[in-house]
């Protein structure tokens, strides 16, 4: 694999990452102790850190990344392994 790919591979690792890191550690006003703005939705975060967020992400990415590219190098499952329909295998 071409390091450009798996560079491209390691950045979709990150994006998806996001999604699974952001809701882990926020807290909305109420639980904080504080008043919420007017107009404000009361499951809405207290404070956002992106830099925590960023860390956060970078490793759950890191580590989801070099399990793909462990797997990819030592082929601990293949497409043929999961296939329950047969459609790797030619089967219809």
């Amino acid at each position: 694999m071409r390091w450009t790919s798996a560079l491209a591979i390691y950045f979709l690792f990150w994006a998806f990452s996001v999604f699974f890191v952001l809701p882990f550690g926020v807290k909305t006003s109420d639980e904080a102790g504080v008043e919420r703005v007017p107009g404000q939705a009361e499951s809405a975060p207290h404070e956002f850190h992106p830099r925590k967020v960023a860390i956060r992400v970078t490793i759950v990415a890191t580590i989801l990344w070099s399990l793909y590219m462990l797997n990819y190098h030592f082929g601990w499952l293949t497409p043929q392994m999961v296939d329950v329909f047969g459609a790797w295998n030619g089967v219809e």
